[in-house]
C-alpha cells in the first residue's frame, strides 16, 4: 500500500485521524475499525458593534427567495444570492448547468430555524419530483447563501462518494462542498476546495474517470469508501471517509508523485 498524502480537506487540529487509523488497520490482518477523527472547533467570533446577524424572520424570508429561485431554475437570482466566496467559483451559466440536472422542486416547507454566532441555518423540507428531501440552507450575517447540505442518511457510501468526485472533476466546488459537514464547510471555502483539486491534478494529471467504487469499512459512526479513479498520469484511489448521516469529514489520496519523478 501507497503513503497517503493529505489531499488537503481537513481541519487544522489533524482531521485525517480517522483516515491514518483506519489505513493503519486495513494493513495488518485485524478486524477493520474506524476511529473518531477530532474536528476543530471554528474560534467563536463577534463584530465590535455586537451584531447577531440576521433574524429569525428574515432568515426564513432569504430561505424562501432562494428555494424560489431554485424552482424558477433562475440561475441569474440564485448567483446573485450567493456569498462573494462563492460567487468566485461559479457563474449564472454554471448555475443554469446544474440547476437544470437537479429534480424539479415542486414545493417545499420551512422547519427550524438554528441561529448561530456566525451563520444561521434554515432547515427545509422540500418535495421535488425525485421525491422527498430535507436541505439544510447555511446563510452568512448578511443574509446571504455561504452554504447548504442534504439529509444524506439513507444514501449508500459509495454513491454520496462518487458523486462529490464527480462534482469536484465538473468544477462545481459549491455543489462539491454541499457534501461535507457543517465543521468541514466552515474549515473549507469553495475557493480552497478549487485550490486543493487543482493541485492534486498538478501532481496526478487531469481527471479522466471514476472507474469503480469500493465500502472498504464502516461501523456504526463511520464508513470509509476508495473512488477508484483515473487520472493522465496514474490511476489510484481516492479514500473518503463519511460520518453515520454519509457527510463526508475527510478526504485523502495515496501519493505516487515520488514514483512518477523516479521514473523520469
Amino acid at each position: 500500500m501507497l503513503r497517503a498524502a493529505s489531499f488537503g480537506i481537513k481541519s487544522a487540529t489533524g482531521l485525517a485521524t480517522a483516515l491514518a487509523s483506519a489505513l493503519v488497520v486495513m494493513a495488518g490482518s485485524g478486524p477493520i475499525a474506524l476511529t473518531p477523527a477530532a474536528l476543530a472547533q471554528p474560534a467563536a467570533t463577534s463584530s465590535a458593534s455586537g451584531d447577531a446577524g440576521i433574524s429569525v424572520e428574515q432568515a426564513r424570508a432569504k430561505a424562501n427567495a432562494i428555494l424560489q429561485a431554485e424552482q424558477r431554475r433562475d440561475a441569474q437570482t440564485r448567483f446573485s444570492q450567493f456569498a462573494p466566496d462563492l460567487q468566485q467559483v461559479t457563474s449564472p451559466a454554471m448555475i443554469a448547468e446544474t440547476m437544470a440536472k437537479r429534480p424539479a422542486i415542486r414545493s417545499w416547507k420551512l422547519l427550524s430555524v438554528q441561529r448561530g454566532l456566525q451563520s444561521t441555518t434554515v432547515e427545509a423540507a422540500v418535495d421535488t419530483a425525485a421525491g422527498k428531501q430535507d436541505l439544510f440552507i447555511v446563510l452568512n450575517g448578511q443574509g446571504q447563501l455561504s452554504g447548504y447540505y442534504v439529509d444524506r442518511t439513507d444514501a449508500a457510501p459509495a454513491k454520496v462518494a462518487a458523486q462529490f468526485v464527480r462534482a469536484l472533476s465538473a468544477g462545481h466546488y459549491i455543489s462539491a462542498r454541499s457534501f461535507l459537514t457543517p465543521e468541514l464547510q466552515r474549515e473549507v471555502s469553495a475557493a480552497e476546495l478549487q485550490a486543493r483539486w487543482q493541485e492534486l491534478q498538478r501532481e496526478t494529471g487531469n481527471f479522466v474517470k471514476v472507474n469503480r467504487v469500493i465500502e472498504a469499512a464502516q461501523n456504526d459512526e463511520q464508513r470509509l469508501v476508495l473512488v477508484n479513479t483515473t487520472f493522465n498520469r496514474l490511476t489510484d484511489n481516492l479514500f473518503v471517509v463519511l460520518d453515520a448521516n454519509n457527510l463526508i469529514f475527510n478526504v485523502d489520496f495515496p501519493n505516487e508523485a515520488e514514483k512518477l519523478r523516479g521514473a523520469k
